[in-house]
């Protein structure tokens, strides 16, 4: 008999105490968007471009390799335990769309073993009459259209650095990736190409990629 009261006793607190936790179960916080107040033309994926976003008719190709071809033996790096010569590619593009101040232009490996991916080139304040980029313009001693300003790259030097990857690792995607913006950009020498990449959000009217794969 003691037993059997113990137990409604304590059956008793336990359906007091149930009915005043609150739940567990609702509707989620929502999460804030990082690019709320942004139309889709400024909503940027800076960390690895995409061929698939919106272009607005903005176009980028190469004389020396195509969109999802094979990264060419001409632009892999001198350095990294790779012997190339480290030529920076020659880039054209068309569809600067009206209103455009300036362009960028960034080579980016997401498959790079970093965490991060690497950084191999970061050009920026490239004016909007431009309409491409010679070969070697990237290196010592080339020639940038007037006003056109580079970032060191990832390993630590300014210009252009050529593909690198791990011995045998997986083919490494290199995307060159060219943005026009609606005003130049006041960014120091010293900054690192992310800090660029998150200048570009909100003064984006149009990027476009071209990918190359690579590998050793």
């Amino acid at each position: 008999m003691f037993n059997a009261l113990r137990f409604a006793a304590l059956a008793t607190v336990s359906l007091t105490l149930a009915s005043c936790a609150p739940s567990m179960v609702g509707t989620p916080v929502p999460v804030t968007d990082v690019n709320a107040g942004l139309n889709s033309l400024q909503r940027l994926t800076v960390a690895q471009p995409s061929p698939t976003s919106v272009s607005n008719g903005l176009t980028l190709t190469s004389p020396t390799f195509t969109n999802g071809g094979v990264y060419p033996g001409e632009h892999v790096a001198n350095g990294f335990g790779c012997t190339g010569p480290n030529t920076s590619p020659a880039l054209n593009w068309t569809g600067v769309p009206a209103g455009t101040q300036s362009l960028v232009l960034t080579k980016y490996d997401p498959d790079a073993p970093t965490g991060s991916g690497f950084w191999h080139w970061s050009v920026y304040n490239i004016p909007a009459t431009a309409t491409g980029l010679a070969a070697g313009a990237g290196n010592t001693g080339g020639t940038l259209p007037a006003g056109a300003l580079q970032l060191n790259h990832d390993g630590g030097a300014p210009g252009f650095v050529g593909a690198c990857p791990p011995v045998g690792d997986k083919p490494h995607r290199y995307v060159f990736t060219l943005y026009a913006l609606s005003k130049t950009l006041d960014v120091p020498a010293t900054a690192s190409p992310a800090f660029l990449g998150f200048n570009l959000n909100g003064i984006t009217l149009a990027k476009t990629s071209l990918t190359a794969f690579y590998s050793r």
